[in-house]
């Protein structure tokens, strides 16, 4: 899955333009950047690999979340849908920005359940935001129709997913603003870096200044810019994009790579009864980067998972107990543990984490097993690896 796996000459030639310059900041010094500008090509072609109309490369797919929110108008007091099958950046950034995430049910995508949805839109419902969990999709289309029907903002966390697509078109693109983390596991890789996408032509202005200090980059000196609102710094340096364009490139192939090599896990798992897989609406656009199963219960999960462990098959998470991606064991959310006190600590009726009742998503979670699929794995490895795990399973 990561690209870090198949880092090579060409991101190296990337880094050396930069260095070569020494320009690492992304904006101005442009009579000595020698023609190169690695943030703008990089967005240039992550709008053309999306079809999207505009991109803003940003420093993380945490900071790509916080801009995106505030572009689309998602501030203090709002409340946003999130899931409670994430990584930990989802809640954060909706804390960060002083909105209120308010889990709801996922369902056997091991994404937001669109049956479920509106069970938990309110008054001060703002906006949904859903993640393409794992390489794969929610569903997309039935999650929007919701949003769409209750004037609800939807954006699209596809950190981990980016290269999907649903029914041909990007994940990323069914939402005002989709997001993207290019950090150092993920498949695209920057080191630390993160992309938001939209086609409103008015969200990206805003997110471009939002995430310079509020700056609005007209004119060719940057000390005479504007500043039509306050803004933070999530800027991405030349050095990290440089390295994630050379990536962006080979992200076909990287696909291709993980679908081939997950076809060879999925098809062996097949032969085993008691194995259930995760429902993926749209194989076609799943980039492949993890095969998830379902066992029969938690106590089968659970004894499976020990046992891959023991056999030395590694980098196959057990999500119900994982402390970065499932709710279960986000004490430091439930308590609302901070280094200062939280905006959602002054509003009235705010959620109560340590009581989140989602028995559905808890019944998915306890059964659910991942396996990440990695980009250099030969076929000799594939194949040990298969008998180590069909081993496990008798």
């Amino acid at each position: 899955m990561p690209g870090f796996e198949i880092f090579g000459k060409e991101e190296k030639k990337e880094v050396l333009d930069v260095l070569e310059t020494g320009v690492l900041f992304r904006y101005g010094f442009d009579s000595t950047r020698n023609g190169h500008w690695k943030t703008k090509s990089f967005e240039k072609e992550l709008c053309d690999l999306t079809g999207a109309g505009f991109s803003h490369l940003c420093s993380s797919g945490t900071a790509a979340l916080c801009v995106a929110m505030v572009s689309c108008g998602i501030g203090a007091g709002d409340e946003v849908i999130v899931p409670p099958f994430t990584f930990v950046a989802t809640f954060e950034a909706v804390l960060n920005i002083g909105a209120i995430p308010v889990f709801a049910e996922i369902d056997d995508t091991l994404c937001l359940d669109p049956e479920k949805l509106e069970d938990f839109i309110t008054a001060k419902t703002k906006a949904v935001l859903l993640v393409h969990m794992c390489g794969s999709m929610a569903k997309i289309d039935k999650i929007k129709a919701v949003c769409d029907r209750n004037n609800i903002i939807l954006i699209e966390d596809a950190c981990q997913s980016v290269g999907g697509s649903f029914h041909r078109t990007a994940l990323g693109r069914f939402g005002k603003a989709g997001c993207y983390s290019f950090d150092a596991v993920k498949t695209v890789t920057c080191g630390e870096g993160g992309g938001i996408i939209t086609d409103d032509k008015k969200i990206y202005e805003n997110m471009h200044m939002y995430a310079d200090h509020g700056h609005d980059h007209v004119g060719n000196d940057r000390g005479l810019e504007n500043h039509p609102f306050l803004g933070m710094n999530y800027r991405i340096s030349e050095l990290n994009a440089a390295v994630g364009l050379a990536q962006l490139r080979k992200l076909p192939e990287m696909i291709k790579i993980q679908k081939k090599n997950k076809k060879m896990f999925e098809d062996a798992m097949k032969e085993i009864d008691e194995v259930g897989f995760r429902n993926i609406p749209d194989k076609d656009g799943d980039t492949a980067t993890f095969l998830s199963i379902f066992l029969p219960d938690e106590k089968r999960a659970r004894d499976i998972a020990g046992k891959l462990s023991k056999a030395g098959v590694t980098g196959c998470p057990y999500w119900y107990e994982n402390k970065w991606h499932y709710i279960k064991e986000w004490d430091h959310l439930k308590d609302l543990s901070a280094l200062s006190k939280l905006p959602i600590q002054k509003y009235e009726n705010h959620p109560n984490y340590r009581n989140i009742d989602l028995p559905q998503s808890d019944n998915i979670m306890k059964k659910t097993i991942s396996m990440q699929i990695m980009l250099n794995w030969t076929e000799i490895e594939i194949a040990e690896r298969i008998d180590k795990m069909l081993g496990v399973f008798k």
